[in-house]
């Protein structure tokens, strides 16, 4: 979310669990905007919350005035004031962080124990070597909030779009989604750097706008996984647009339950 409209935002993922104490919301509306200027971004969006078991991480993700999907960094703060960035991991290194289970101790210096088992010579003489690795909890932070970011983070249709030069940046004369449209799946796109559209028909593909449809719905990725629904008391108001709620289950429903 923006950390211009923070304060409101936040608000409505209280229903979710999301909290954030008076305090924290004041002191990130202050912080984030000093951490724009200072790193010379473009917007800076308050991801979220990771909850660790001494000390918990607030995430923030600060855009540059590139590419909006390339250029983008992670930071972390535990205090909601200091900002700190998290590194760049190799594929390797992130593969190896993503394997680690258990919760986040809160203590981004902590180091965990990684086993890497290589299996040494061939046929009979074939021989198992262990390999101690130390992995930094700041590393695994980085490694899934990578990973959580390219598999839920969702946009509705129309608010990014492509340019000539294949530079996708955020629509300003987007408004929000219709009341009809904010009910559909096939309204809200991944935002990630794969986008895939062989799942679509070629019939639908023709109907496509090129410069806003260039990434894959909900509808065609992992279906079943998604859960939506409306905030009934602002979708029942004949003033307001709905509040559309869209929740990322950990497997899939029948289909006979997705409405």
């Amino acid at each position: 979310m923006n950390s211009e409209g923070l304060t409101l935002s936040i608000e409505y993922l209280a229903s979710t669990g999301i909290l954030l104490s008076t305090e924290q919301k004041a002191a990130l509306q202050t912080s984030l905007v000093m951490l724009q200027n200072a790193q010379k971004f473009h917007e800076v969006h308050f991801w979220g919350k990771i909850v660790g078991i001494k000390e918990s991480y607030f995430i923030a993700s600060g855009i540059g005035k590139g590419n909006e999907l390339q250029d983008r960094k992670f930071l972390y703060s535990q205090d909601c004031m200091k900002w700190c960035m998290l590194p760049i991991l190799a594929d390797s290194r992130a593969q190896m962080c993503r394997s680690l289970s258990g919760r986040f101790i809160g203590d981004p210096t902590y180091e965990y124990e990684y086993i890497d088992v290589k299996v040494v010579g061939e046929g009979e003489e074939a021989e198992e070597e262990t390999n101690t690795v130390l992995v930094k909890e700041e590393d695994r932070l980085a490694a899934v909030i990578d990973e959580i970011d390219k598999e839920v983070h969702i946009v509705p249709r129309g608010a990014y779009v492509k340019t000539a030069t294949a530079k996708i940046v955020t629509n300003r004369s987007f408004e929000g989604l219709n009341n009809l449209d904010c009910k559909k799946l096939c309204s809200y796109f991944h935002f990630r750097n794969t986008p895939n559209t062989d799942n679509i028909k070629l019939l639908a593909k023709a109907t496509l706008d090129q410069s806003i449809d260039f990434w894959s719905t909900l509808n065609t990725i992992a279906e079943g996984c998604w859960h939506f629904t409306l905030k009934e008391e602002v979708a029942d108001h004949p003033q307001k647009s709905p509040l559309a709620r869209i929740l990322i289950l950990p497997r899939p429903l029948e289909q006979k339950k997705i409405r």
